[in-house]
């Protein structure tokens, strides 16, 4: 569910660029050639997992709703799930849970993870240079991964990622970008960051994101 042989190398960036009373959170999910890859910009502190006295899985969006709400749309969790997640108050989560909900991505094979994975303790921006600091990292995660396609959220984590100028507007229907690692080209599409001043576009990325799994 997690590749466990990164998280040294990215524990050593978050004593650098994360918040030193929380801890990195990793990506999590079908991890053997996932459908679909996501890949968002960095944690904060409201997820629940970041807290150093948690016991469970530290993966991305445990605690939040929005992005769930997202999720749901996709089909990649139940209708039980969601509601739930819906009814719960950040505290509320337990590790059973967080597990429970990752295992559905699972079985949906996706994986889900952040260019960055230092937390802040706020949403706030995070400078080009610290995303550029993860990408070796993001790089290996990638190859080991072997995802079929990879959703990118937002311009600067769509930018960094495919090392052009990019701007998610662009980007209709399955149009995409090649990602070339070694020898291995896999398909990248960048979409609208569907949470935060994004939330009016997460329709627009919901319908993006089917088109290109249903492809």
């Amino acid at each position: 569910m997690q590749v466990k042989k990164l998280h040294e190398k990215f524990n050593e960036l978050h004593l650098k660029h994360g918040d030193k009373s929380l801890c990195s959170i990793y990506g999590a999910g079908c991890i053997e050639k996932p459908i679909a890859m996501f890949v968002f910009m960095n944690p904060t502190g409201k997820n629940v997992s970041s807290e150093k006295n948690w016991k469970g899985i530290r993966a991305p969006w445990l605690g939040t709703k929005n992005i769930w709400r997202l999720f749901y749309q996709l089909g990649i969790i139940s209708e039980k799930f969601h509601e739930q997640i819906l009814n719960l108050k950040p505290g509320e989560w337990s590790p059973d849970f967080a597990l429970a909900v990752y295992k559905e991505l699972v079985k949906k094979k996706i994986y889900v993870t952040n260019l960055a994975k230092c937390t802040q303790i706020d949403a706030r921006p995070l400078k080009n240079f610290v995303f550029n600091d993860y990408l070796g990292l993001m790089l290996q995660e990638i190859e080991i991964i072997q995802p079929k396609n990879i959703i990118t959220f937002g311009n600067q984590v769509s930018s960094i990622l495919l090392q052009k100028q990019t701007s998610v507007s662009g980007y209709k229907g399955t149009k995409k970008e090649i990602l070339k690692i070694g020898n291995k080209k896999i398909p990248t599409y960048p979409v609208y960051y569907p949470v935060g001043q994004g939330m009016r576009n997460m329709s627009l990325a919901a319908k993006r994101i089917t088109a290109v799994i249903k492809s």
